[in-house]
C-alpha cells in the first residue's frame, strides 16, 4: 500500500524521462534531455512531498518549474514561452522551444494529466496562488468569452509580424514575452482582488485554456470519488478554487475541465472518499 501512493509520481517521472530521451535523440539536442528531466523530476518530487503531507509541496513545484521557464528559458535564453512563441515557431515551420512545450504540456499532455500544468507548473499561477483569496467567495462570472479575444489577439499579433515582414522578429518575441508577463501579472492580481478569487485570471482571461480544456476532458489522471464513502458534506466543493462539481465521476459534471489537480478537495474530505 505504501508503494501505491508513490505510483502516480513514478509514472509521471517515467513519462517525462521518455519524452526527454526521445526528443534528445530525435532532435539531436541534449538540452531537451536535461530540460524535460528537470521538469519531470521537479513535478514527481512535488507529488512525493504531497504524499508525505508537506504543506507547501505544490507551491514548491510551482516555483521550481515556473521560475525555470520564466527566468531561465524566457529571460536568459530569450525564448518566448507564452502563446505568442507557439504561433511564432509554427509560422517559422520549426518544431522546437515553445512549440514543443505547447504540444507536450498543453495540447497532448492534458490527455494524461489534465490541467495539472495549471496547478503545478504555471508561472502566472505560482504568484496568483500566493494571494489571500484561496477559495472563490462569489459566484462565477460570465466573463469566459474574454479568453477567446486574448487567444485571437495573440495569433493576429504574430501573423502581422510575418505578413508585414517586420525585421528582427526574434527580438520582438523576446520583448513581448517580458511585457506580456507583466500585463498578465497585473491583470491577474487586479482580477483576484476584484473577484476575491485567486484563480479569476485562469477562469476568464488565460488563452491557454482553449488548448487545455477540451483535451483534459479525456484525462487519465483525475480526481475520482468513492461514492460508497462520500457523505455529500460539500467540503470538497467549498475549497475548490475552480468551482468544480467535485463529488461526481462524470466527465460531464459542472466545470469538469477546470480541475487543476490542486488536491485541496482530497485534503479536506473527512471520509477519504477522493483520490487521484
Amino acid at each position: 500500500m505504501k508503494f501505491k501512493k508513490y505510483l502516480p509520481p513514478l509514472i509521471m517521472w517515467l513519462v517525462f524521462e521518455m519524452i526527454a530521451v526521445t526528443l534528445a535523440f530525435t532532435l539531436d539536442n541534449i538540452f531537451y534531455f536535461f530540460n524535460f528531466s528537470y521538469i519531470g523530476t521537479a513535478i514527481a518530487s512535488g507529488l512525493v512531498l504531497y504524499g508525505q503531507k508537506k504543506k507547501y509541496a505544490r507551491n514548491a513545484v510551482q516555483f521550481a518549474v515556473g521560475l525555470y521557464m520564466l527566468v531561465y528559458l524566457g529571460v536568459l535564453c530569450r525564448e518566448n514561452m507564452q502563446i505568442e512563441g507557439f504561433w511564432y515557431y509554427l509560422f517559422l515551420g520549426v518544431f522546437e522551444a515553445a512549440a514543443i512545450h505547447y504540444v507536450i504540456a498543453k495540447i497532448l499532455g492534458p490527455l494524461l494529466f489534465g490541467r495539472g500544468w495549471c496547478g503545478h507548473a504555471c508561472w502566472t499561477a505560482m504568484v496568483l496562488d500566493l494571494l489571500p483569496f484561496k477559495t472563490p467567495s462569489a459566484p462565477r462570472r460570465r466573463w469566459g468569452f474574454v479568453r477567446y479575444f486574448v487567444f485571437g489577439a495573440s495569433l493576429i499579433f504574430v501573423s502581422l509580424l510575418f505578413i508585414i515582414q517586420v525585421p528582427d522578429k526574434g527580438e520582438i518575441m523576446r520583448q513581448s514575452f517580458i511585457i506580456g508577463n507583466i500585463i498578465y501579472y497585473a491583470v491577474g492580481v487586479a482580477l483576484a482582488y476584484k473577484c476575491r478569487d485567486n484563480r479569476a485570471f485562469c477562469k476568464y482571461i488565460c488563452p491557454i485554456t482553449l488548448f487545455l480544456k477540451p483535451m483534459s476532458y479525456f484525462s487519465i489522471f483525475r480526481i475520482k470519488v468513492d461514492e460508497k464513502k462520500c457523505i455529500s458534506c460539500g467540503k470538497c466543493e467549498r475549497v475548490c478554487p475552480m468551482d468544480v462539481k467535485v463529488p461526481s465521476n462524470s466527465r460531464k459534471k459542472e466545470n469538469a475541465t477546470e480541475c487543476i489537480l490542486c488536491m485541496k478537495c482530497v485534503e479536506v474530505c473527512p471520509k477519504n472518499a477522493l483520490k487521484l
